[in-house]
């Protein structure tokens, strides 16, 4: 163990350089709130396209989801279908409009376009505050990176705890929406090779003759353990114990296309028809990165029920698979997926207070009366002095540490998914003009739905209970929609786009 944290830090190290330099050029390129929030709208389709797999992915994808393996078997499984399947047809469903409609609106971040396109300052809010949400989704992350800090380097919980947000903080601080594509880009293609890594490495160790013995091997020993590991649903599963909470997984996972710092990276795409290129990428690479959800299935096979922290299963595998040398490499890898969804977390957090509630609320209604010059400067202090805040907010949250990192993930995806696909949908989609009552009644209505749902116990599934609340807001804007029929004068204009 001591050579694997020795290689650790030298690793780390090194990762931690290659990611402040790509910082600096982010701040060196950083001049207003418009390059912190997308790049500037200046980026191809190739570093896009991974960076938005990076995004998505996150570390939950490297030690929550192969944690969900380990402990419920094949069911898991479904995961992968949810996003691989689920994601990229939302992404195909939504980005390109939201990319068209955006060539006119010229928005930074999800509320802004909400807010821009159904002229509603209580949308643009109302959207910017439920975005905060999120702060749930960069604790996991925080979670990730302290595990890996106490396994690999011997550090205590809450110590890892503290690095791991001082880390991200400060390069997000520095170069805003440049510094996170820049390096999610590197943190994807680790990710990806990490991925298909895992997984080729069950097939060699557990090598029966063939791939389709190989496997029969691997089904028959976790069958051995328990039989629920090889139900198709399982019944001791949080959210694959039978097909509704499976329907709601893919679902959610759809939904989770359209979120709000996933949205910045469509926007910051320089031409449209490169979208088709930058999503070519995306899926290829989230596929490779997916396929570590079966080291959660090898881990058990490897090392049984004995695992006291299920998120580090994977890590368990790794350590009893691998020399040390790959052991921190992979550590490293988990770190960079933790890194690399925060800081597009933080970038559209600190987007809602600069952008959505300073520049197109406060000043635009003259609330704070100041020159634009000057608003500018101000909006990017806010973005760049709301990214501590957000941390310290996500910091305090996991002091205590969760039994699952992924469960405390989608508590924030659902509540967001909640209250904005409803109004996206309908901006993307319908023909016909709708007031802003209706948008706003979908985003209130959806996020208390998924509010009473979730946190009052009636479904125990946060993915579940999100899909429900999404198709809840969904179901309302298109009823109010037949109520409220005020025509936006600018509605016209904005559907010749489409």
């Amino acid at each position: 163990m001591q050579a694997t944290t020795l290689y650790t830090w030298i690793g780390f190290s090194l990762f931690l350089v290659v990611m402040l330099f790509l910082g600096y050029i982010g701040a060196r390129k950083t001049k207003n709130v418009r390059d912190f929030a997308t790049g500037g709208t200046t980026l191809g389709p190739v570093i896009l396209g991974l960076s938005f797999a990076a995004t998505y992915l996150s570390a939950a994808t490297f030690l929550g989801y192969p944690g969900w393996s380990y402990d419920w078997g094949l069911s898991n499984l479904w995961l992968f279908l949810a996003m691989i399947g689920g994601g990229p047809i939302g992404m195909l469903m939504v980005a390109k409009k939201v990319r068209k409609l955006n060539t006119k609106q010229k928005s930074l971040s999800l509320p802004d376009w909400l807010g821009d396109f159904y002229n509603s300052d209580i949308l643009r809010v109302g959207t910017g505050l439920i975005l905060l949400f999120n702060i749930f989704y960069i604790a996991a992350q925080f979670v990730a990176g302290a595990r890996i800090f106490e396994y690999l380097l011997g550090m205590n919980y809450s110590t890892g705890l503290i690095l791991i947000t001082a880390i991200v903080v400060l390069y997000v601080f520095a170069g805003g929406a440049l510094a996170d594509i820049y390096t999610d880009a590197v943190q994807v293609i680790m990710m990806a090779i990490a991925g298909l890594a895992v997984f080729i490495s069950g097939i060699v160790i557990f090598w029966d003759g063939g791939v389709t013995a190989t496997f029969a091997g691997i089904v028959d020993n976790l069958a051995a353990q328990d039989g629920n590991l090889v139900k198709v649903f399982n019944p001791e599963s949080l959210h694959f114990y039978s097909i509704g909470p499976v329907i709601g997984a893919i679902t959610i996972q759809w939904a989770f296309a359209s979120a709000p710092h996933l949205f910045n990276k469509v926007l910051g795409l320089k031409r449209e028809s490169d979208l088709g290129k930058m999503i070519l990428v995306y899926v290829i690479t989230a596929s490779l990165c997916v396929l570590v959800l079966f080291g959660g299935l090898y881990s058990r096979v490897a090392i049984g029920s004995g695992t006291e922290t299920t998120d580090l299963a994977l890590m368990e595998y790794i350590a009893w698979a691998f020399p040390a040398i790959f052991v921190a490499i992979f550590g490293v890898v988990i770190l960079a997926a933790a890194m690399s969804t925060t800081d597009g977390l933080f970038v559209s957090i600190s987007t809602v207070f600069a952008n959505d509630i300073f520049l197109k609320f406060l000043v635009k209604r003259g609330y704070v009366n100041v020159s634009e010059e000057k608003a500018q400067q101000i909006a990017l202090l806010i973005s760049r002095w709301s990214v501590p805040l957000v941390g310290l907010a996500a910091f305090l949250l996991v002091l205590n540490p969760p039994r699952y990192m992924g469960d405390v993930m989608w508590i924030g995806i659902s509540g967001v998914a909640a209250g904005t696909l409803g109004p996206i949908l309908y901006a993307v989609y319908a023909k016909r003009k709708v007031s802003p009552r209706a948008a706003e009644g979908s985003m209130f209505i959806g996020l208390l739905s998924y509010l009473i749902l979730y946190f009052g116990g009636i479904i125990p599934s946060t993915m579940s209970a999100g899909a429900v609340a999404t198709f809840i807001g969904i179901a309302v804007i298109l009823i109010l929609s037949k109520i409220f029929k005020e025509p936006d004068q600018e509605y016209e204009s904005i559907q010749e786009a489409k």
